[in-house]
Parts: C-alpha cells; structure tokens; sequence
C-alpha cells in the first residue's frame, strides 16, 4: 500500500460517482459528434481527410474534444472549481526529467515481459494507417502527443482521484488501470498479453501520478512511452 502521508493527492476531488456517470452519459453522444465533423471534413476535403489515418484520428481528436468539454462543464459548471488545476494538470513537481526519462524504461521493460509471457503478434490497426510520410506524422503526433493528453486527463486526472478517495490509493491505482486496459482491446484484438501489458503500464502511470500530485507528469511517462514504441516500430522498418 501507498503511504496516504506521501501521496501527491493531499486535496480530495470535489466530484462523485454521480459525476462519473454523467461522463459515462457523455461519451455516446461525443462519438455520434466525431462522426458527424469527421464526415464533414472528408467531404469538404476528400484528399486530405480520405486516408485512414486522417479519417480515423480526426475522429476520435473531435470525440476527446467533446468529451473534454463534457468534463469541463462537469469540472468547472457544476463545481465551481477551476479546471485544470481540480484536475492536477500542474507542471510544479519534482522529477519532470524522471517522469520523462522512465517511459522508454517502462517501454522495454513491458516489452521484455510480453517476450516472457509469449505475446502473439497480431495486425495493429495503428500501425496499418501508416502509409506514407504524412500518415506517419500525423500517426506519431497523435499517438506521442494527442492520446496520452486525454487519456491521462480522463484516467488519471479525473477517475483515479475518485477512486483513490472510495479504496485507497493502491487499489485506486489498479482500479483506474484496468478500464484503461481496456480501452485498448479492440485495437489489440482483445489479445490477452497485451491487455494485461497495457494495463501494467496504467498502473505505472497512476503511481506517477499518485507520487506527484500532477497528472502532467503521468502525461510525461505515458509521451515518452508511447514516443519509444513508435520508435522501435521505426527501427523495423528500415
């Protein structure tokens, strides 16, 4: 167990359960918005937005947009509370550089433990988008940049508080890890190694996460984690 007396969350969230489902309430109708602004992209810009990888990532950018607007009026309206700083979204801690720097540890540490727990290979939907130059920037900035930002907003800004608070920091932890495990399987065809790699490092960034009070230096590790399994995808294909 986390000491409480070390942990970086010396200040409860001001939001409940009920919230939570009001969040859970929003994602449908933010996935029916992407849709509909991804749609309207593509056929105002067919050449631009008609390869995979504009066309899906343009998506779910509009679908983490909506639900982040969610969270804020949750956060900000309903609450009252200033919405950044409610959600440790702070760059006043110590070990910004080891928050960095652990990521490509972390990568090949997980790395090293799917060769142990025999992980198939399987087809990697992110992977098959990228086609060309452009496709790669745009693949890499999103996933270096763009999902650990609101991932770890929605994981560990907004959900691991609430659960930290109900069952205490460790189990709030892996409460918070595995969702967001999940999260992950259909795009790594519910293969069960991955998963449970993925929601592994989860846990690694809600420890972070729990160690600093700042959700930014969860975004840190999950950047720099993600930044070295896009360079190791790079390494193979030269």
């Amino acid at each position: 167990m986390i000491p409480a007396s070390e942990s970086g969350m010396r200040r409860g969230p001001v939001w409940g359960y009920e919230d939570l489902v009001l969040l859970v309430g929003a994602i449908l109708p933010s996935i029916a918005m992407g849709v509909l602004l991804a749609r309207l992209l593509r056929a105002l810009a067919p050449q631009t937005f008609a390869g995979p990888a504009a066309a899906n990532l343009s998506f779910q950018l509009f679908m983490y947009a909506f639900l982040t607007g969610a969270l804020y009026l949750i956060i900000g309206f309903r609450h009252g509370e200033p919405f950044w700083s409610a959600l440790g979204w702070t760059l006043r801690f110590r070990g910004a550089m080891v928050s960095l720097a652990a990521g490509p540890l972390l990568a090949v540490g997980v790395s090293a433990l799917g060769v142990l727990l025999r992980t198939p290979e399987a087809p990697n939907p992110v992977q098959e988008m990228i086609r060309d130059q452009g496709s790669l920037a745009i693949v890499v900035t999103f996933g270096v940049v763009a999902a650990p930002f609101f991932e770890e907003l929605f994981f560990r800004g907004f959900l691991l508080p609430l659960f930290a608070r109900t069952l205490g920091p460790a189990l709030g932890i892996l409460a918070t890890a595995v969702p967001f495990g999940l999260l992950h399987g259909t795009q790594n065809h519910w293969i069960w190694q991955q998963v449970v790699l993925i929601t592994l490092a989860g846990v690694v960034f809600g420890y972070v996460r729990e160690k600093t009070g700042s959700t930014a230096a969860a975004f840190l590790i999950h950047a720099s984690f993600n930044g070295t399994e896009f360079f190791g995808y790079l390494l193979t294909r030269l």
